[in-house]
């Protein structure tokens, strides 16, 4: 079942790639709790529930703040009903015309074909500087 897991989440990445959100939503369960990396441009202090919130509060923004932005996949782990994603993002941030290359860890548990959980780990500080930001400022 975990080549299976690997498989399932990579497909994920290759629809969001495509930018099929609809299709990226069906795979999630409807409580997904999604954890933003700390300190991150959409750390709010709070773990995102559910499709609609993580539309909002993630998917929306990136996808209104950012040009070109995309996650370079990397190398895939298999922890059976976990898989962990290597890669990086990139794209452009609008406010400041500043690109990143930013190293980035999503781990993903899946749960009966769906993805019930998320957490990432990212290089902030490299994301501090394309906003605009010093360290101890908010982020927004």
């Amino acid at each position: 079942m975990s080549a299976e897991n690997v498989n399932f989440v990579k497909s994920m990445y290759e629809a969001l790639e495509r930018g099929e959100v609809p299709a990226v939503i069906d795979m999630m369960w409807p409580d997904l709790c999604w954890t933003p990396a700390e300190h991150s441009p959409y750390d709010t202090g709070r773990v995102f529930k559910g499709p609609d919130d993580i539309v909002h509060n993630v998917l929306v923004p990136v996808a209104t703040e950012w040009e070109g932005f995309r996650i370079k996949t990397e190398r895939f782990l298999d922890a059976g009903d976990t898989v962990i994603m290597e890669g990086r993002f990139s794209g452009t941030y609008k406010a400041t015309g500043r690109t990143t290359n930013a190293q980035v860890v999503q781990i993903w548990e899946v749960r009966e074909g769906k993805l019930a959980a998320f957490r990432q780990y990212t290089d902030t500080a490299e994301l501090r500087e394309v906003l605009g930001k010093t360290a101890g400022s908010p982020i927004f």
